[in-house]
């Protein structure tokens, strides 16, 4: 094989090093004074006002839609409207939550959530809707948002794909009550295990960082809340370190984690740079089989972050092309596929039919690596593979 090009990487910076060296030497592995510079800066470059750092994506989407669920008191069962396309988190966390997911189809071009399809999706049940903003675009905030504010709907922004990028001037992660973003392996910033809520409402920024520490009294989530307390104060929080006001989660990431996404943080320029860079060498090598291979794009007004390149074959099953990349070394994932998983079939039955453009994004769609671990070589590399495949066809 004469490459192996993966769809992400990681690879320690000097600023990294320094940093996960500076935690060790404190001998401090809770949370603490990287977790708090992480968070601020995060929050910051995102137009929030707070954000919580936690083990993972997933538990980021679980706390928020806990948080809302707790602050306006709904009801098990109740419906929370989530893409026909997106990672099974997505709907899991719905569950996981006791409420009921209710599923609407996606742009064929941008494969976001329709905003044409979302109003028929809304019930007297429905209480919430997450957008999820796939392959680092944003999805289309503007309608989505007007149809779901008028039927009185909290928004959660599922941004595990996409961070930093703007839409119509403002940020993801401030476009609606809470966005979700994950640290996972080969996302943008990588700090292995890890995920990001943020919010402008103080309110649900205690209940999350309660819910991720089992549901603890917010007097005394870590363990710098008493540090200079005294008197009344301090016996209060001794009275209450151990006392817990919900059903929570041991969600808590580490210093290492933190420092390490700190480091990147503050490298993001060079990040987004690159990837952007890749995409655009890859749209260009590529646009020769725009014929046959549906190419990614972006939205007017929006920014493309490209943390993943997706692609579409047009009217045709992907398996062959796939199978050919991956014995050519270029790896592959299909583009989340969501409605045909086998446990969904079980819970929900089958429900393909009812999602045209869902159905056929599983039959042909598929995402590579945009990354700033892939050299130009690489990606004339990858070019050259899809050359290979369609000249044989």
């Amino acid at each position: 094989m004469d490459r192996e090009i993966g769809v992400g990487g990681f690879a320690a910076t000097p600023l990294a090093r320094r940093y996960v060296n500076e935690v060790l030497d404190s001998g401090r592995l809770s949370y603490g004074p990287f977790h708090r510079r992480f968070e601020t800066a995060f929050a910051k470059e995102h137009d929030s006002g707070h954000a919580v750092f936690c083990n993972s994506g997933t538990s980021a989407l679980q706390i928020a839609l806990q948080a809302l669920k707790e602050k306006h008191g709904w009801k098990d069962g109740d419906e929370v409207i989530v893409p026909a396309v997106t990672f099974i988190a997505t709907s899991n966390i719905v569950l996981h939550n006791r409420m009921t997911p209710v599923f609407v189809d996606v742009d064929p071009l941008t494969y976001t959530m329709d905003p044409a399809k979302l109003a028929a999706a809304i019930t007297k049940k429905t209480r919430a809707v997450i957008p999820v903003h796939l392959l680092g675009l944003p999805a289309d905030m503007d309608p989505l948002g007007a149809v779901a504010r008028g039927a009185g709907l909290s928004i959660i922004e599922d941004s595990a794909e996409t961070m930093f990028a703007r839409y119509k001037g403002r940020k993801v992660g401030s476009l609606g009550d809470i966005g979700c973003f994950s640290t996972y392996i080969a996302h943008y910033i990588v700090t292995g295990a890890g995920g990001l809520s943020t919010t402008s409402d103080p309110d649900l920024h205690v209940r999350m960082r309660s819910l991720m520490n089992h549901g603890r009294d917010s007097i005394y989530l870590n363990i710098d809340d008493d540090k200079d307390a005294s008197g009344a104060r301090l016996h209060e929080i001794v009275a209450k370190r151990f006392q817990f006001v919900s059903v929570g989660h041991s969600y808590r990431a580490t210093e290492l984690e933190a420092a390490l996404g700190l480091a990147q943080l503050e490298e993001k320029d060079a990040i987004y740079a690159a990837r952007t860079s890749m995409a655009a060498r890859l749209i260009a090598g590529l646009a020769e089989f725009e014929d046959r291979l549906q190419l990614p794009r972006g939205r007017d007004g929006c920014d493309h972050s490209y943390m993943l390149f997706g692609l579409v074959l047009k009217g045709e099953d992907k398996t062959p092309l796939v199978n050919f990349l991956e014995d050519k070394g270029v790896e592959t994932r299909d583009m989340l596929p969501l409605l045909n998983q086998p446990v969904y079939k079980k819970l929900f039955g089958d429900l393909e039919p009812k999602f045209p453009v869902a159905r056929g994004l599983n039959r042909s769609a598929f995402y590579i690596g945009c990354h700033q671990y892939m050299t130009a070589a690489d990606a004339d590399y990858v070019v050259e593979q899809f050359r290979a495949f369609f000249r044989t066809r």
